[in-house]
């Protein structure tokens, strides 16, 4: 089975927030679903980290709201699970993706920082 693909896009806002950090919103989706997550860009830059955030061992990483819902990223078996709900044992929703989505979005949020800094 072919790993599916997954598009990823986020929109920072122009201005920074009452903590001094710019909100972000993100969009992961494939042609059968859609999740919106919403987070700083300083917290998806810190998701470059996801390689070591083993499901296994509970070390999830929790970055984001959904729903509002807290939003907890993981990886296991070559994927990053994406868990949201309390925490990351008593979540509501859970969905898999590549872990390249995963550092994408990492990567973006990083050349944002960088580029509003420039």
């Amino acid at each position: 089975m072919s790993e599916r693909t997954v598009d990823v896009s986020m929109e920072a806002a122009l201005s920074t927030d009452e903590t001094g950090r710019r909100p972000a919103l993100v969009k992961l989706a494939t042609r059968d679903w859609e999740l919106n997550i919403r987070a700083t860009l300083e917290e998806l830059a810190g998701l470059t980290e996801i390689r070591g955030a083993d499901r296994l061992s509970r070390r999830a990483i929790a970055v984001g709201t959904a729903a509002g819902a807290p939003v907890h990223w993981a990886a296991g078996d070559g994927k990053a699970s994406i868990l949201v709900g309390a925490d990351d044992e008593a979540w509501d929703l859970a969905l898999q993706v590549p872990l390249s989505a995963v550092e994408e979005l990492a990567q973006l949020a990083r050349q944002e920082i960088l580029e509003n800094e420039a």
